[in-house]
């Protein structure tokens, strides 16, 4: 194979991408080639585009990502449903890959902490195989990655997000162990809050309660299963803990999700749940992530505190079953609101940075 790819270079943070073309070789019999079809940004994306987080340069960012296998090597069969690969299907993959022997990995089935993990979207490009990143023309899939072929009656608006978060609010649902009847605070309806909201009302619970400052997305999140919504901009936080724990009868919330990457947060989501509830951390990987809370917060009153920061690969296997079950009951297709071409990524990043779009697209 001697044609090239585009490929939409991150050369240092908050400077403006840069167009380059790079070789596409042949796989190696443990690769896939895929010809990308839709990237979409994440907000990991923007923390290492603004120098928030350590990113490789000059690299291709991007770890969101659904393509078309256009080459197969001969060692990669399966999915990991088992199901037999081949050209031209459809797929995603983890977010993530580490290959070999792994003490996380091998004893405590953790292996997106496996030693030596690498993910998507963190190579340097001038590195062989240039293509380990969204923003591209192409993509190789590398050994240890989990790939999931895709339905053909899912669209790529609604695949795009599986593999960061749907997939990963598919471990923080589980990790907080909602069950039918639970009462459960969302802290943040972004994507991550909108997917927490919908997945714990599958999950079985009585009351989903959504906290955000955006208005619109207030709105939304009452079509992905909030019965209630507070705009956090117009409360004390005293005022939003009293009113949350009225709508969390008998004592307050089961659970409380944050995922709005913001630590002040954490305190007053402390104060929402009832004895013996949890709290998950799934948002809070920015570098300043401090915040205080009181001991006995958390001692006296039996408070189960978990972080969850990355996933399994069987919980992106869960996410496109979650996704395909509820398509009808959730619209999943709006929370890709806005779409860019590769010439475009500085508008998308700008747009992303500002919030002033959900989820935006890269269509090459």
């Amino acid at each position: 194979m001697t044609k090239k790819g585009r490929a939409v270079v991150y050369d240092a943070p908050n400077e403006p991408f840069a167009v380059r073309e790079y070789p596409v070789r042949d796989v190696h019999p443990d690769e896939v080639l895929v010809r990308i079809t839709m990237s979409t940004i994440c907000r990991s994306d923007i923390h290492s585009y603004q120098g928030h987080r350590p990113n490789p340069c000059p690299g291709i960012l991007g770890h969101e990502i659904v393509g078309i296998i256009e080459q197969l090597g001969a060692d990669r069969e399966l999915d990991m449903r088992g199901d037999r690969l081949a050209v031209g299907d459809r797929v995603t993959w983890t977010e993530f890959f580490h290959d070999g022997e792994s003490y996380y990995a091998d004893i405590h089935d953790m292996p997106q902490k496996a030693a030596g993990l690498r993910k998507y979207g963190h190579d340097l490009v001038e590195d062989d195989p240039h293509f380990l990143g969204g923003f591209a023309d192409y993509c190789y899939i590398l050994p240890g990655t989990g790939i999931l072929k895709l339905p053909d009656e899912i669209s790529d608006e609604e695949a795009t997000p599986l593999n960061c978060g749907a997939a990963t609010m598919v471990s923080v649902t589980e990790a907080a162990e909602i069950d039918v009847g639970d009462t459960v605070v969302v802290q943040g309806l972004g994507l991550l809050g909108l997917y927490g909201c919908a997945i714990a009302k599958a999950r079985g619970a009585r009351k989903v309660v959504g906290l955000d400052a955006v208005a619109d997305r207030l709105d939304l999140a009452r079509k992905f299963g909030a019965d209630v919504t507070f705009d956090v901009s117009k409360m004390e936080d005293a005022e939003l803990v009293a009113a949350v724990r009225a709508e969390c009868t008998p004592d307050g919330a089961d659970a409380v999700l944050e995922v709005c990457g913001l630590p002040a947060v954490v305190p007053a989501g402390l104060k929402m749940l009832r004895v013996g509830g949890r709290y998950i951390l799934g948002g809070l990987v920015n570098p300043d992530a401090m915040f205080t809370v009181d001991g006995n917060e958390i001692l006296r009153r039996w408070i189960v505190m978990k972080g969850v920061h990355n996933y399994h690969p069987r919980h992106l296997v869960q996410a496109l079953d979650f996704v395909m079950a509820n398509r009808d009951r959730f619209p999943f297709k709006e929370l890709v609101d806005s779409k860019f071409s590769l010439d475009q990524l500085d508008e998308a990043f700008a747009r992303a940075a500002d919030r002033s779009v959900l989820r935006a697209a890269i269509v090459p």
